[in-house]
C-alpha cells in the first residue's frame, strides 16, 4: 500500500477537548446543535455546519457548505487549529473501559491505530477494499464537503492485517506522554494521541505498510468514495500531474484487525405482515429450531444462532442445516440468513435500505433497548444477532462481494477533530 506522513492540522493541546466530536454521520442537526451548544470551539460548527442557520435548515443547502469552509478558516484564523511545520505519521488510541457492555470484560481494552494517508489509486483501482453498496447521494454530499474545505476535515476507518513490526512500534510509543489525552462526555471511551517524529519511525511505518496488499474499510464507505474521487478531479484539472500531490492522498486510521470490535446490528420489527404469533412462530420452525428462553433478555451466543423477542417472551432460533453455507463468504452471514429466511420470506420485507417498516439499533444500546421499543408499543417484534467478525468482512472484500446492508456496527466511533488533511500546502 502506498502511505505518507502529512502535515497535520490540529487542536492546541489545550483546546483539543473543545474542538473534537463525535462523527458527522452519527447524530443529526438537532443533536449535533445540542452538544454543541454555546462552544463556538466545536467541530461541529465545521462538520454539521447546519447548526449555525435556524433550526430545520437543510444539511444540504449551498449556504450549508460555504459556512463550512468560512468556519475552517476561522478556526485556522483564531488559531484554534493550527498546522504542524513537518510531516509526521500520528498514533491514536481508543480504550473500552472495563465493565462496558461492548466487551464485558473485567480489564481495560485499548485498540492502536495509524493516521497516515493513503493514496487515492489504491482506492480506485480496488486495493483498499470495501464491502459495503456506496449511494451516490452521500458520495456528492462528502465530495462537496472535501470540496469546499479542500481537506480532509474527518478520517476513514481501515483495517489492515496483525503486522508485529508496527504493534511493537506502537506498544513503545504507548508507553510515553501523549499529545492529547481525554475522555469523551458521551460513551466515556478514553482517546489518546501521539505525534511521530522520527525519521526513522516513519520509515519504518512506510516501509511496513508499502510490504501490505490491501487495506480493508470498516467504517467510512462514503468518505472513502468522496476522497478518491475528488482526487481523481483534480488530477484531471491539472495539466502537470504527477502523482504525488497532496491531492492525490487522503487521510485514514488504520488499526490492526485483530484489535477491533464489532457489535451487534439488530432489527426491529413494526408488523408480522398479517400473522398472528403464533403463526409467524410456526413459519420460524420452518428454518429454525425455537427454544422460548422466557422473559429475561437472551442474547444469542454463537453462529446462526438468533434472538427474537416477541409478547413479553425471549426465543433462542438456531438455523437448521442447509438453510445456509459457511463455504460462501456470504452465505454464512447471519445477517444473510436472517434476511432470507426472515424478513424476505416471512415479513415480506425486502429492501432494507427503504422499508418503512423496520428499522436498525446498534448493539452499544443493549438488548433492552430492542425490549424497551417492542414492549412500547411502537414494534411488534425484536431480532437480536451474532455479531459479524472482521475475518468475515475481509473474506467478503477479498471475495469481492458485498455485505447485505446494516451488518455491521464498530465501536468505538473515532473521534473527529484530532487532525485534519488539507489537500494543498496553499
Amino acid at each position: 500500500m502506498r502511505i505518507k506522513p502529512f502535515k497535520g492540522i490540529r487542536p492546541p493541546k489545550n483546546l483539543v477537548e473543545l474542538v473534537e466530536s463525535r462523527p458527522y454521520d452519527v447524530l443529526d442537526s438537532e443533536e449535533a446543535r445540542a452538544e454543541a451548544g454555546d462552544n463556538e470551539k466545536s467541530l461541529y460548527h465545521i462538520i454539521k455546519p447546519e447548526i449555525d442557520f435556524p433550526a430545520g435548515t437543510s444539511e444540504y443547502d449551498p449556504r450549508v457548505y460555504e459556512k463550512a469552509a468560512e468556519n475552517f478558516q476561522k478556526f485556522q484564523d483564531r488559531g484554534w487549529l493550527v498546522p504542524d511545520a513537518q510531516e509526521h505519521y500520528y498514533i491514536y488510541a481508543q480504550t473500552i473501559p472495563a465493565g462496558s457492555p461492548i466487551t464485558a470484560s473485567d480489564a481495560d481494552k485499548t485498540q492502536y491505530g495509524l493516521v497516515l494517508c493513503a493514496h487515492t489509486d489504491d482506492y480506485m483501482q480496488g486495493r483498499i477494499k470495501k464491502h459495503e453498496l456506496t449511494r451516490r447521494d452521500k458520495e456528492e454530499d462528502r465530495m462537496k464537503h472535501v470540496r469546499v474545505n479542500n481537506a480532509n476535515i474527518e478520517p476513514v476507518f481501515f483495517a489492515y492485517p496483525d503486522n508485529q513490526v508496527l504493534n511493537s512500534l506502537l506498544m513503545r510509543y504507548a508507553q510515553t506522554e501523549p499529545e492529547y489525552d481525554f475522555v469523551a462526555p458521551i460513551d466515556g471511551f478514553r482517546h489518546q494521541f501521539w505525534v511521530v517524529s522520527d525519521e526513522g519511525d516513519m520509515q519504518t511505518i512506510t516501509d511496513e505498510f508499502s510490504k501490505m496488499p490491501n487495506f480493508y474499510i470498516a467504517d467510512g464507505h462514503h468518505r472513502s468514495a468522496a476522497a478518491a474521487l475528488v482526487g481523481a478531479e483534480k488530477q484531471q484539472q491539472n495539466p502537470n500531474h504527477r502523482g504525488d500531490e497532496e491531492y492525490n492522498f487522503f487521510m485514514a486510521v488504520c488499526f490492526q484487525a485483530s484489535q477491533l470490535t464489532i457489535l451487534d446490528y439488530n432489527r426491529v420489527v413494526k408488523d408480522l405482515n398479517g400473522l398472528t404469533s403464533e403463526e409467524f412462530l410456526s413459519k420460524l420452525s420452518q428454518s429454525f429450531d425455537l427454544e422460548d428462553k422466557g422473559t429475561a433478555i437472551y442474547k444469542p451466543g454463537r453462529l446462526h444462532e438468533f434472538s427474537l423477542y416477541l409478547d413479553g417472551h425471549w426465543y433462542s432460533l438456531q438455523a437448521k442445516t442447509g438453510t445456509y453455507d459457511d463455504s460462501d463468504p456470504i452465505g454464512v452471514l447471519d445477517v444473510d440468513i436472517s434476511s432470507r429466511l426472515i424478513l424476505e420470506a416471512i415479513l415480506n420485507i425486502g429492501d432494507l435500505r427503504s422499508s418503512k417498516r423496520i428499522d436498525f439499533v446498534g448493539g452499544l444500546r443493549g438488548l433492552g433497548e430492542l425490549k424497551r421499543r417492542v414492549d412500547s408499543g411502537e414494534m411488534r417484534a425484536a431480532l437480536a444477532l451474532y455479531p459479524v467478525s472482521m475475518q468475515q468482512i475481509m473474506d467478503i472484500a477479498d471475495s469481492g462481494k458485498i455485505m447485505p446492508p446494516k451488518a455491521t456496527w464498530f465501536e468505538p466511533k473515532l473521534r473527529s477533530g484530532l487532525v485534519i488533511h488539507k489537500l494543498s500546502e496553499e
